[in-house]
């Protein structure tokens, strides 16, 4: 399974590429202006910083919601590096917007998904990846791991080339879930990879070698 974190924070980027396992980005405009990040030329910019960082895809959400803003914002920001993934919402004009970059062969991720028929249209229209938000989901009572789940059966069963980027993950027991679910991809805060890190038994048994080589070469 493929890591992307999800932040537009370039010191929290840089963090995770120097792990050495950090395969893209994924961000949104609430990440942008989380981190302060406004006005049309500095958000370009901070694109083209964020892909001078890694060696992945970047997804750069456009902010129209019709067919023609979408086609503009979206060759803009495909023009800008070839590692720009144009992230399109699942609405309709989304996914008139997806169909037309598909046969431009500009890599789409289609996000705010949280239905399997949402899924489908997005794999029909050549989506790149698509974007199930399971913690929102798990906010509402529903399942979003289940609904991972559901979208790897359809696309296994008939053939959609489409990957399944488990989205808005809030811990480390959702990226487990995802991969268990068959997703290809885990877009997570940086706390969330690190918490891969930790185990009890990790860290006591780090511990007691520690002690017994102290015990031995610090007589």
């Amino acid at each position: 399974m493929k890591f992307f974190i999800d932040t537009a924070n370039l010191e929290q980027i840089k963090e995770a590429q120097s792990l050495g396992i950090l395969d893209g980005v994924t961000t949104n405009p609430s990440l942008m202006a989380k981190e302060g990040i406004s006005g049309k030329e500095n958000i370009l910019q901070h694109y083209l910083n964020i892909c001078n960082i890694v060696e992945g895809p970047v997804s750069a959400e456009v902010i129209s919601t019709d067919y023609e803003g979408m086609i503009k914002e979206g060759e803009e920001l495909a023009a800008l590096h070839p590692q720009i993934v144009v992230k399109i919402p699942i609405i309709k004009d989304g996914i008139k917007a997806i169909k037309y970059f598909s046969s431009k062969s500009i890599p789409t991720n289609c996000t705010l998904v949280f239905s399997v028929g949402q899924a489908l249209l997005a794999a029909k229209a050549g989506a790149t990846y698509v974007s199930p938000f399971i913690g929102r989901l798990d906010d509402i009572s529903s399942d979003g791991v289940d609904l991972i789940r559901k979208i790897y059966e359809m696309y296994d069963f008939y053939g959609f080339e489409t990957q399944i980027l488990a989205a808005s993950i809030r811990h480390t027991m959702h990226i487990i879930q995802s991969m268990e679910a068959g997703a290809d991809v885990a877009t997570c805060p940086l706390s969330a990879i690190l918490g891969l890190l930790k185990h009890p038994l990790t860290d006591s048994g780090l511990e007691t070698f520690l002690k017994d080589f102290n015990k031995v070469n610090n007589k």
